[in-house]
């Protein structure tokens, strides 16, 4: 009896939000850590793929029990705060996240080719990625997606490999899980950072759009996300490998990127730098083409629910106005954070607003998921309460220390 041959086409989505979430946020979180604290918090970023596919799993097996999205159900069945402060919370979260992007893709193109400044390139990365979503939607986005994370994985991962023989010969290099003094408040840092935040709603819409909409799906569901998670967990792991050794204090902001690429050059030469640069680079893109494509979706899925009173479950038209519109809001408008510092009000915001949502997301999906007269047989079971119970309590942790440091 032959073995069943792998193929990249029996996973889709899962590919897709494991690109989206592996951004230039993920890359500074993992090489900050690595270089603090070298190899001993390794399985700090497995936690943190572990936690993140609990809570898609249990967005995925809400969507497949109801028909209908997470948000759907949120506006549908909760009280209206809880729907207006996700309203608010995107908002704010799309503007400040577009323009990060727009500037990390600006970073990674210039340092690639030195020729357009980072602001001019990160002004066609924009457009460029707007036409793709325009053009091709998700039929489009997904084969694309599964290229950078092709591209992606095997760089970080040659990488890293071709780095640990010099890690072998470091004293102060420990292979060995530790909670090293201090590290505490950044180990939950860590664990919220790897895998990206409210992109895991999108995950929702392109299960729709992939045709995975009843509970006979929900095998097909969970091998996706934990092909995703377990990516998303390799590549943490090899970028804290990779920056292992690197000066703490040079590993600050985007411009990480071309540190790490700078020692990856004296250690395994030009090839070394060339190919995390590409790798950063795709990292990035990716990150951006998942975001213009799929957070659209939010909030044309809010507004037809809430402004147009719509009660059909069904896929959101990316040719509606409120998702182009949206696109447009994502591409255009937060090129104006290339020019000028980011306004002190709107850091405020962002940072409480988004340090709310991971453990808010986690409570919903406690309290809905376990409404037997909702969600039927497909309701959490003991596993999944106890780690979204122990991600709410994490999550929270890095809420407290958001908010200490915001108010500071």
């Amino acid at each position: 009896m032959m073995a069943p041959r792998f193929s990249l086409r029996e996973f889709g989505p899962g590919l897709v939000i494991a690109a989206t979430g592996l951004g230039a946020g993920d890359l500074v979180v993992a090489a900050v850590a690595g270089a603090r604290y070298g190899t001993v918090l390794l399985w700090a970023v497995l936690l943190g793929a572990l936690m993140k596919f609990a809570m898609n799993e249990g967005l995925a097996r809400w969507q497949l029990a109801t028909g209908s999205t997470l948000l759907e159900g949120w506006i549908e069945r909760l009280p209206q705060p809880v729907s207006l402060y996700f309203l608010v919370y995107l908002l704010v979260w799309s503007f400040v996240v577009a323009g990060a992007l727009l500037a990390a893709t600006g970073l990674a193109a210039h340092a690639l080719y030195p020729g357009l400044s980072v602001t001019q390139w990160g002004v066609i990365h924009s457009l460029l990625a707007t036409a793709l979503v325009l053009s091709g939607r998700y039929r489009l986005l997904e084969p694309l997606m599964k290229l950078f994370m092709v591209i992606m994985m095997l760089v970080v991962l040659v990488c890293a490999a071709l780095i640990v023989p010099e890690l072998a010969d470091m004293p102060a290099v420990s292979w060995l899980p530790a909670i090293p003094p201090g590290s505490v408040l950044f180990i939950v840092g860590l664990i919220g950072g790897i895998g990206g935040s409210v992109t895991v709603l999108c995950y929702g819409y392109w299960m729709q759009e992939r045709g995975w909409t009843t509970p006979a799906h929900l095998g097909h569901v969970r091998r996706d996300l934990a092909m995703a998670y377990t990516l998303t967990g390799l590549f943490g792991l090899a970028i804290m490998v990779i920056a292992a050794g690197v000066q703490p204090d040079e590993v600050t902001g985007a411009r990480m990127a071309l540190v790490v690429a700078a020692r990856l050059e004296t250690v395994i030469g030009p090839f070394g730098k060339w190919c995390f640069l590409v790798g950063f680079w795709s990292a990035v893109f990716s990150s951006m083409l998942g975001v213009w494509q799929g957070v659209p979706y939010l909030f044309a899925d809010y507004v037809r629910r809430c402004f147009r009173h719509s009660n059909v479950h069904s896929p959101v038209d990316t040719r509606s106005s409120a998702y182009r519109g949206y696109l447009f809001y994502l591409a255009i408008p937060p090129m104006v954070l290339l020019l000028a510092d980011k306004p002190v009000w709107l850091v405020l915001v962002y940072a409480v607003a988004g340090a709310f949502f991971m453990p808010l997301l986690g409570i919903l999906l406690l309290v809905m998921n376990n409404r037997r007269t909702w969600t039927g047989e497909l309701g959490n079971g003991i596993a999944a309460n106890l780690i979204l119970f122990s991600t709410v309590l994490l999550f929270g942790l890095l809420l407290l220390d958001t908010l200490r440091q915001t108010f500071d």
